[in-house]
């Protein structure tokens, strides 16, 4: 049986750039094989499992695979080779391999064809493995850069199921509506279901729903609904996990023979002048679910330069101008009080272009688009930029 319940004021909960980035970036369109028999769990409520996550402030222990696949309903794109490309991310579907012992002593490996990507944390060391240039970066990782590094791995794009969970427990408000759904079996453990849905008719997105581990309290899988889907548009989730602490050899790492070894420090250098850091910045429109972010239309200039080659200077490869190009040409020519642009729409997202040199993206209709470009842009003194 479902329940609801409303959260505080106190939190909020945001989809600007943040939505466009986890949705694009790492989530899923294919369903993580789950068992068809509910397990048997103790019952909880809706609060009680936000208590639970909230309450775990440690990660227990554990190895696994997790499984990121993305299908947001896009146009027919250029085909790619490259798994790190626009096009794979989009619509791709991306393995990681996962052996986490504490915070300072973990491994992720991005198996890819015929190649692989580590990033090994062995106390105040760290490597960056990338098999197909066969180069190492290392990176001594000093006592006081601890914190900060943590602080800026709060904002980034999510890698496994926690943090993406994370991310989106920690902003839900008022404006959503939280309940608990049938029990689930995720990588072979008995889980309870979190749903997430917001509450305005203008936001694309139809429910979040967050698989909560039901021995140790950590998400295993959350998947991103597009209204009146059946499917996920987005889920990222382990298919394969054990809590048993990884033997020290998975964290022992020395460069292969042959490969060239960079020197990276971490100490933090100077901050680039705000004029030079904010010259392509994302800046956040609105608020809740019903967020967007309002970009230059420099950067998809940039992606869309006559040249293409990796080493073009327009920091996409190819491939990925392709991509962008294709995309551009899918738009809709549209206009109203605001002005004339370009919109791309899919279940899940929407994309304005507008002929004065904005682009505004969103999980909303046109419609909470088009409000936004009929509002001056943002200046860098006047919002915030998106993290």
């Amino acid at each position: 049986m479902k329940q609801l319940v409303n959260l505080s004021r106190g939190a909020r909960w945001a989809v600007p750039a943040g939505a466009v980035v986890v949705v694009g970036g790492v989530l899923a369109g294919s369903m993580i094989t789950v068992a068809s028999a509910a397990p048997s769990l103790p019952q909880r409520t809706p609060a009680q499992l936000l208590a639970a996550v909230a309450g775990t402030t440690s990660t227990p222990p554990m190895s696994g695979t997790i499984v990121e696949t993305s299908s947001l309903g896009l146009p027919s794109l250029p085909g790619t080779n490259s798994p790190t490309s626009l096009s794979s991310l989009l619509t791709g579907s991306h393995t990681i391999r996962l052996w986490y012992s504490d915070d300072t002593h973990f491994r992720v490996a991005v198996p890819q064809n015929m190649s692989e990507t580590d990033l090994i944390r062995n106390g105040s060391n760290a490597w960056l493995w990338e098999s197909t240039k066969n180069t190492v970066t290392h990176m001594a990782i000093p006592a006081a850069a601890a914190s900060q590094n943590a602080k800026k791995a709060s904002s980034a794009p999510p890698m496994t199921p926690q943090q993406a969970a994370s991310q989106i427990l920690a902003k839900v408000g008022p404006t959503t509506t939280v309940s608990s759904d049938t029990n689930v079996t995720v990588a072979g453990q008995a889980a309870y279901q979190l749903v997430l849905a917001p509450r305005s008719s203008q936001s694309l997105v139809g429910q979040i729903r967050i698989a909560i581990d039901g021995a140790n309290n950590i998400p295993l899988r959350v998947q991103i609904f597009a209204k009146g889907a059946k499917t996920a548009a987005g889920q990222i989730g382990f298919t394969s996990i054990l809590f048993v602490k990884p033997t020290a050899a998975n964290f022992a790492f020395s460069p292969p023979a042959g490969a060239k070894v960079q020197q990276q420090s971490l100490g933090g250098g100077g901050k680039k002048p705000a004029s030079a850091s904010q010259a392509n910045s994302a800046y956040v429109v609105g608020k809740d679910w019903l967020s967007v972010a309002d970009l230059p239309q420099s950067v998809l200039s940039s992606m869309t330069g006559s040249q293409t080659t990796p080493n073009s200077g327009s920091g996409l490869s190819g491939d990925t101008s392709s991509i962008i190009s294709a995309l551009l040409k899918s738009a809709t020519p549209v206009s109203g009080s605001w002005g004339k642009g370009r919109l791309v729409q899919t279940s899940l997202l929407s994309m304005l272009m507008t002929s004065n040199g904005r682009v505004l993206v969103g999980a909303v209709t046109p419609q909470v688009l088009y409000d936004a470009a009929g509002q001056p842009a943002p200046s860098p003194t006047s919002a915030a930029p998106a993290k």
